[in-house]
């Protein structure tokens, strides 16, 4: 049998070391690499795009466009209430159990583990539009929306920004691991088309079309959309608040967000679990939490304090 080469071992080295979120590899590095564009991970993200040119292989039905708006809202919605509302900035509790629920919930949406996606978001609040920023749109649009996340330095975890999550082992396995509910929800998507092209044949749908309208077509735009919070947000909107960042209130945004576009709004008082701060700014993410803490899976919600409220009020009559 032929033994692999160096190069190959290299290789199958950066694969397991890629596959099982090990950063070792990454936090070795020279500093001068930490802003290069990793190739493989690059390569990944432009197959998922690729995929959803296959459309005009497998056609389009009303329930194929159905699921991809179905699970665009689902993990949409994953991202802001759970990644970024409870695990960035802890603004409501829940239970053990159902904070792991909702850790791989969120990997359904194929943006890494919420360890590393909190721990990045904490450092863009602390930091916000500075050199430090890891996705300020000073350094360019392409950078904010998505060149950031593909650079080699920013696959690191920064553990020292999620200490309170990261002791919990079993959101440490979970990250190690985070692709299998985004693959898990590949197959899914492709085993109810089956199902349903033998039960169902009316609906006119099959597996290799549900696994291109509700895993790539709707993956692609829930990256794009949230992306748009870095990108878009800190350059078009109002500023009701002073924040000394670039961070804007953007109703568009907010609407194809559930509520992330009242980013100013949000990086006033970033512990608010609500972002629309008034009754009138739609915060589609808030009102599926006002449900999910009437059922009890969710507690302690934490509002937006009236003196923020008043400042606001004062902003709005100079």
């Amino acid at each position: 049998m032929k033994s692999m080469s160096q190069a190959e071992k290299r290789t199958a080295a950066r694969f397991w070391q890629w596959l099982v979120n090990d950063d070792a590899f990454y936090s070795e590095m020279p500093a001068a690499e930490h802003e290069q564009i990793d190739m493989f991970r690059l390569s990944m993200f432009v197959a998922l795009h690729l995929g959803c040119l296959l459309v005009f292989v497998v056609g389009i039905s009303w329930f194929a466009v159905g699921l991809a708006l179905f699970l665009y809202l689902l993990r949409m919605f994953f991202i802001t209430a759970f990644y970024h509302r409870y695990f960035s900035h802890r603004s409501y509790r829940v239970s053990r159990p159902m904070q792991f629920l909702m850790a791989a919930a969120g990997c359904m949406a194929g943006q890494r583990g919420a360890l590393w996606w909190a721990s990045h978001h904490r450092e863009h609040h602390l930091s916000s539009d500075t050199e430090k920023d890891p996705h300020s749109p000073k350094y360019g649009f392409l950078n904010s929306h998505a060149l950031w996340f593909l650079k080699k330095g920013n696959f690191l975890t920064n553990k020292n920004r999620i200490k309170d999550f990261s002791k919990y082992a079993e959101l440490r396995w979970l990250e190690r691991l985070d692709w299998l509910p985004f693959i898990g929800l590949a197959v899914g998507c492709y085993a109810i088309g089956m199902a349903l092209q033998n039960w169902f044949p009316a609906l006119n749908t099959n597996g290799a079309q549900l696994l291109v309208w509700g895993f790539f077509i709707s993956t692609v735009l829930v990256y794009h959309a949230t992306y748009t919070i870095n990108s878009l947000c800190h350059r078009y909107g109002r500023q009701r608040f002073d924040t000394k960042d670039n961070s804007r209130n953007n109703l568009l945004l907010a609407l194809l967000t559930l509520g992330e576009g009242w980013h100013n709004n949000h990086h006033r008082y970033p512990v608010s679990t609500r972002q629309g701060f008034y009754w009138w700014e739609l915060d589609l993410s808030y009102m599926v939490l006002c449900l999910m803490s009437r059922l009890g899976l969710i507690s302690d919600m934490k509002p937006v304090p009236a003196y923020i409220l008043r400042e606001a009020e004062r902003g709005a009559r100079k």
